[in-house]
């Protein structure tokens, strides 16, 4: 059994965040293949399903982005839910989908392991995991007119990942999205390196 988890902060203040990213990506998977995210437990709460014959979890942590790793670690150790019971996982089963301010908005990238990248979910998952899982960013980062490179570094970064979706940006942030659920079910049948190869570009 697979676990994805999409990071995020949970309440209708966040929804439609740049920071919600890995929310939005987990939701977008779930969509496709009629998965309900709605069962409650881990300090989350999950869904169960099959995607292209693989059973998943998809999980949502409900702690903020800061506890995140608390959340992780307990749906990946021994479960008390329905459909989890005494199955502990490897995290070679483990997926982890979060946002990314420093890829510009539309791009993604697959990882096998790595740093947090100054990201505070995926530091807290770090800190209860180590590093060595796999993990699926979404970039929300600016590209204005000015250059990537040049904006981000005037941009105020916890208010700029805190802010909404522009309408503007909403058909890139679709396309992002498809190219994430694309990510996952390669990862899910042909394995990681081929579903870095392809979308690691």
């Amino acid at each position: 059994m697979k676990i994805i988890v999409g990071l995020g902060n949970p309440g209708l203040k966040y929804r439609n965040t740049r920071h919600n990213a890995g929310f939005l990506a987990l939701g977008a998977l779930a969509k496709k293949y009629r998965i309900a995210i709605k069962k409650r437990g881990f300090s989350g709460i999950y869904g169960i399903g099959r995607i292209l014959q693989q059973e998943v979890v998809l999980f949502e942590p409900l702690t903020y982005m800061n506890l995140s790793g608390e959340a992780v670690k307990a749906v990946c150790s021994f479960g008390q839910g329905e459909g989890l019971r005494g199955k502990k996982r490897s995290k070679k089963d483990l997926l982890v989908i979060s946002d990314d301010f420093n890829l510009a908005l539309g791009r993604i990238r697959l990882r096998q392991k790595g740093s947090s990248g100054g990201h505070n979910g995926l530091q807290s998952t770090i800190e209860k995991m180590g590093p060595d899982f796999f993990r699926l960013r979404v970039g929300v980062g600016p590209a204005g007119p000015g250059g990537f490179e040049e904006d981000r570094h005037l941009m105020d970064m916890s208010a700029y990942v805190l802010s909404p979706f522009l309408r503007g940006e909403r058909g890139v942030l679709n396309e992002a999205l498809g190219k994430a659920v694309g990510c996952i079910e390669t990862w899910l049948t042909a394995g990681i390196k081929e579903a870095m190869n392809r979308y690691n570009k």
